[in-house]
């Protein structure tokens, strides 16, 4: 009756604690003295009943020592009891000795250990550190590149719910855009700026902000969940980031070199820097930069070589770049260290022996490589001898600054000097140089040309003639000096080609003329050309002659009509759009047309994802599938016009389709694996990388989700810098061997794409660092093992042979018995 009574007292008890007591197995409330742990939520109400220990003879009562608190106690009849609240903060574990005492009151049982471990509740609300935080950020600070960090606190179990927090930004004052400027970590607390913030922030427009910050612990998940809230003061600081402006160094410095040029500054310490050319990436420069941004020329520059460079400095963090470059402009300036140069080893010119005092015969060229424009290239001219001096010196008279020869003197004459040799010197403000000038005395020109033809006749010619071929040779001939300007003949095409069709070419050695098509020629703009051409000297004729009809003549070229290609109004196309068009988006129209008249059709080649189609009347083309940037781009055809004719003569022109990137692919995993070394340490963490194939995706904006069952939660945690994502254990005690973990990736883009990757993580033995892989055992056979089986080998093939040729000798015996058994068989060796 008192085991009833007892065991309804008990029922009670549990079911006041909301405990089911059905008549079933499923939950164990008494039991013999044994070794026993308990798991009680800490905040249950004194009185609550854990357990109760059954008990025999000799033992009559029992003891209860060690973390009792004087909140766990026993009763004589067993009953293990609290008598008020547990609190994990106070204490996780109570550690407890339970001893069975007989009558006398010594121990005749035990000890057991018994343990008692307290189960956190939420009963703490999260609190920030300080009440206010104050934080400095620059103007274009890098997006997701943190400036400062919040922390709160929270006294419940941080492996569990209770104690993770999760921090959001409510609002930020002010906010005089519709985008927020700024953005917190929700598991780190890392302040930071948004892209907004990256192109408005602006000490000049606004410099002071105040950040309302909160935090929630539950992660944040539940309606539950305690929150607190703190104010948090930013300061925009001007941007340090920006060029240093023009930077002008002298040429051929002989100072030691590198030479500190300019200095540039990231905003926050840690960077370092990298420069790149703005013309050609690859090529090396003759500058550098250290780490703390001072830029340097490594060598002394030339202006004459390269007189500018412009190049790119790059601060880069973990080899991923802050900001956009900062562009370096160096000028070299110039300084007098070229002498002037003769444009040429010999310079000619004419003069007619009659030529009047003061005329002009050329001008004298000379350069200096020193910067143009500049009193370091300016030139002065002077001639310094003549020869022969007759009939008098000084004949010829070259301007100081310009280098115009002009005659001081109507004293020439061929038959006493037929040329003059001069000795020009030029300088400028340091360098003298001397160039020789040689003046040909020529005879007057007083013969015309002569054609040897009056009239060269008819030249027939298909109008697919190609440009530059030579249609006929012409020729005059002039009895004035030769290899003068007055015996020199220029042909040209006086009337009949307006548009320049045909040009004519002179031998300068025979004065024979090449009639040469110069522009393409066409049966349907042109069938007939009439030609009249002249010819002249480079030198003016002397008074009282003139060129006459002996210096002109005709020629007709008649243009055949040839069956020509179609003719794209544009050879190229260029059509940029978004790779996510629908299908039958319009791309563009192409134009040909047939030279004859005859119907064109279109058609497309090399279009061999068959994204495109095009209407073969029309020549309009029109996406007819799905593009993706990603797969290919630019998307480059050829567009073929066919003319509708027997001949179905085609010509082409080629369309690129630049597609513009869409944010249509989720993040993937760059590495599909990571490693941790066995046993685990703890504060162990792997970076997760990833990629995006978009183009405009931006990794520090990536969000990301553990996904998996209980054991993965428990197992594994996956946590962001602001920068990258990174996995690390939560269960020490993991075994060796490889898991694959599920986490949802989110780009957060613009529409945001998100997919779900597994990154399969070794827990391994690691050597030097390293994951250590046994290799399976050889598959091949050790030595000792191949020399016996050779061995083996070679004494079956030795008992076969020797088994072979027993029986053959066995064989030759009985033959031999044979034949003396039979002498008439034996042949006859008589001769």
């Amino acid at each position: 009756m008192f085991k009833l009574y007892g065991a309804h007292i008990l029922c009670l008890l549990l079911l006041l604690q909301q405990v089911d007591c059905q008549a079933n197995d499923k939950v164990q409330i008494d039991g013999p003295l044994e070794n026993k742990d308990f798991f009680v939520k800490e905040g249950s109400q004194g009185g609550m009943m854990l357990y109760r220990f059954i008990f025999q003879p000799p033992v009559v009562s029992l003891r209860l020592t060690g973390d009792t608190d004087g909140i766990i106690e026993i009763v004589s009849d067993g009953v293990l009891y609290l008598n008020k609240a547990l609190d994990w903060e106070t204490k996780k574990v109570h550690k407890l000795q339970l001893e069975g005492l007989n009558a006398s009151g010594q121990k005749v049982q035990g000890p057991y250990f018994i343990n008692i471990y307290v189960e956190d509740i939420n009963d703490n609300p999260p609190t920030f550190e300080k009440n206010n935080y104050t934080g400095t950020v620059r103007q274009n600070s890098r997006p997701g590149k943190p400036f400062m960090y919040i922390k709160a606190i929270d006294l419940d179990d941080p492996n569990t719910l209770n104690g993770q927090l999760s921090y959001r930004l409510r609002n930020h004052f002010p906010n005089p855009f519709q985008e927020m400027l700024f953005q917190v970590d929700n598991v780190t607390g890392a302040i930071s700026t948004t892209k907004a913030g990256h192109q408005y922030l602006d000490p000049a427009q606004e410099r002071e902000y105040v950040l309302d910050v909160e935090v929630y612990d539950m992660a944040g998940q539940s309606i539950n969940a305690f929150s607190a809230s703190t104010d948090v003061r930013v300061t925009v600081l001007e941007n340090l980031w920006k060029s240093p402006g023009l930077v002008k160094i002298k040429e051929n410095s002989t100072e030691p070199h590198p030479i500190s040029i300019a200095q540039v500054q990231w905003n926050y310490p840690g960077a370092y820097y990298e420069i790149s050319s703005k013309e050609t990436p690859s090529v090396k420069l003759p500058f550098m930069v250290d780490n703390n941004g001072t830029i340097y020329v490594t060598e002394p520059l030339d202006r004459e070589k390269k007189e500018s460079y412009s190049f790119y400095v790059y601060a880069k963090e973990e080899g991923i770049s802050l900001s956009y470059p900062v562009t370096v402009n160096v000028t070299v300036e110039d300084i007098n260290d070229n002498p002037p140069v003769c444009n040429k080893a010999l310079t000619k010119f004419e003069v007619q022996e009659n030529e009047v005092a003061g005329n002009y015969i050329g001008t004298f060229q000379a350069s200096d490589a020193d910067k143009e424009g500049t009193i370091n290239s300016r030139l002065h001219y002077d001639i310094v001898y003549q020869n022969p001096k007759i009939p008098v010196d000084k004949l010829f008279r070259i301007d100081f600054g310009t280098g115009n020869i002009n005659i001081l003197q109507s004293a020439l004459n061929r038959q006493e000097a037929s040329n003059y040799s001069l000795k020009v010197e030029v300088t400028d403000q340091v360098f003298k140089t001397v160039c020789d000038v040689l003046i040909n005395v020529i005879d007057i020109n007083d013969q015309i040309p002569i054609f040897e033809k009056s009239d060269y006749g008819d030249v027939t010619l298909p109008e697919d003639r190609r440009v530059g071929t030579v249609i006929l040779e012409i020729q005059a001939t002039d009895g004035d000096e030769p290899f003068t300007g007055s015996s020199q003949i220029i042909y040209t095409v006086t009337n009949g080609d307006p548009n320049n069709t045909f040009s004519i070419r002179t031998d300068p050695k025979t004065n024979r003329g090449y009639v040469t098509i110069n522009k393409v020629l066409d049966f349907e703009t042109t069938p007939m050309y009439y030609l009249d051409i002249g010819a002249t000297n480079p030198e003016p004729l002397v008074l009282g002659t003139q060129y006459n009809s002996s210096s002109f003549t005709k020629l007709r070229v008649a243009v055949t009509d040839v069956d020509e290609v179609p003719v794209f109004l544009q050879k190229t196309y260029t059509v940029e759009m978004l790779e996510n068009v629908t299908f039958g988006t319009f791309v563009m129209t192409a134009r040909a047309y047939d030279p004859e008249g005859a119907q064109i059709k279109y058609s497309l080649k090399n279009n061999n994802r068959n994204w495109l189609r095009i209407d073969p009347l029309s020549g309009s083309i029109y996406t007819a599938a799905l593009m993706d940037r990603e797969t290919e781009s630019p998307y480059v055809v050829q567009i073929v016009a066919t003319e509708q004719t027997r001949a179905s003569k085609s010509s082409m022109a080629q369309l690129t389709l630049n597609l513009k990137d869409v944010n249509d692919n989720p993040p993937q995993l760059e590495k599909d694996s990571v490693f941790f070394c066995h046993p685990l340490q703890g504060n162990q963490k792997a970076k997760i990388d990833v990629h995006d194939p978009d183009i405009y995706s931006y990794i520090p904006k990536f969000s990301y989700v553990l996904l998996g069952d209980n054991t993965v939660q428990n197992n594994w945690n996956v946590s962001k810098d602001g920068l990258h994502a990174y996995i690390s254990p939560k269960n020490i005690n993991l075994e060796e061997k490889d898991y694959d973990i599920p986490i949802k990736i989110n780009d957060n883009g613009r529409p945001p794409m998100e997919g779900v990757v597994y990154l399969k993580v070794k827990v391994c033995r690691c050597v030097e660092g390293r994951c250590f892989i046994p290799t399976d055992p050889s598959p091949f056979p050790t030595v000792a093992t191949a020399i016996g089986i050779l061995v083996a080998v070679l004494i079956v093939i030795g008992v076969i042979l020797g088994i072979v040729f027993l029986r053959l000798k066995r064989k030759s015996q009985s033959q031999q018995i044979s034949t003396k058994a039979n002498p008439a068989s034996r042949p006859n060796c008589r001769a």
